[in-house]
């Protein structure tokens, strides 16, 4: 998610009223790979998200000094008193750096959400969607696809993610379960430091050919695109895109900082 400044203190919603700060608790922490954990949070005012909304959390210092981040929530669109949050450990960010090597269960955080109206899972979803993302960018794909499973039928959707090693693969024991149960599920794994297990997977970073190919495997056009990761990875995705002949209105993006 991207970075927002910490003196943005009271947004407003697309309809107007102001979204209020809340206390959760930290009920639960999973290492998911080296660099990921997942945070599952206990809200004291539950709320319904939309997949790809995120929340902002705020930390604050004994001396005042506050810190806030945006995360987008990875857990499936339903009322639930726990939502859960993928945090990668950035280089340099303070706010990833706290979650990895201080935070632990029965913590209390400030949080406020849900927020965003642009990065969101189409309801009706009525035609093939595609997913493109690369580390904790994953996550509100993720929250994408396990709302997508609720739809019947679901449709069509291929998710397209970017990993070092197959170790680094966020939620790799559910995608591959939800790979092997549903026909009408794509997955494809651009693995960049060493040789993929999978024939169906790719050994080099996304480019527009691995985009064309992965399009055709849905058998049809996407008319909904996803791209979410680092600026970088962003605008080389959606470049692939792009050359890949998809319309540019379709592509939707977004961008995480530390």
């Amino acid at each position: 998610m991207a970075i927002r400044g910490a003196s943005n203190d009271t947004p407003m919603t697309e309809n107007g009223p102001q979204i209020a700060w809340q206390t959760c608790v930290i009920d639960e922490i999973v290492q998911q790979t080296p660099s990921i954990k997942s945070f599952f949070l206990r809200l004291s005012k539950p709320f319904v998200h939309i997949a790809g909304q995120h929340v902002d959390v705020r930390l604050t210092a004994p001396d005042g000094y506050s810190a806030m981040r945006s995360y987008s929530i990875a857990s499936s669109a339903i009322s639930s008193p726990t939502i859960e949050l993928a945090i990668e450990r950035l280089p340099d960010g303070e706010v990833s750096a706290f979650f990895h090597d201080i935070a632990a269960v029965g913590d209390e955080i400030e949080l406020r959400g849900p927020l965003g109206g642009h990065f969101l899972w189409p309801e009706p979803a009525i035609d093939a969607v595609l997913l493109i993302g690369a580390g904790s960018g994953l996550a509100p794909l993720m929250a994408m696809i396990r709302q997508r499973r609720t739809l019947k039928p679901a449709v069509p959707t291929a998710l397209l993610l970017s990993a070092r090693t197959a170790q680094d693969v966020l939620f790799s024991e559910e995608l591959h379960s939800v790979e092997i149960s549903d026909a009408a599920f794509v997955l494809a794994l651009a693995i960049t430091r060493e040789k993929p297990v999978r024939a169906s997977d790719f050994s080099r970073r996304i480019d527009s050919m691995m985009v064309q190919e992965i399009v055709a495997r849905l058998h049809r056009k996407p008319t909904q695109v996803f791209v979410c990761g680092s600026n970088g990875f962003v605008n080389i995705a959606t470049e692939g895109a792009l050359l890949a002949g998809l319309d540019p209105s379709s592509i939707k993006t977004e961008r995480y900082g530390g």
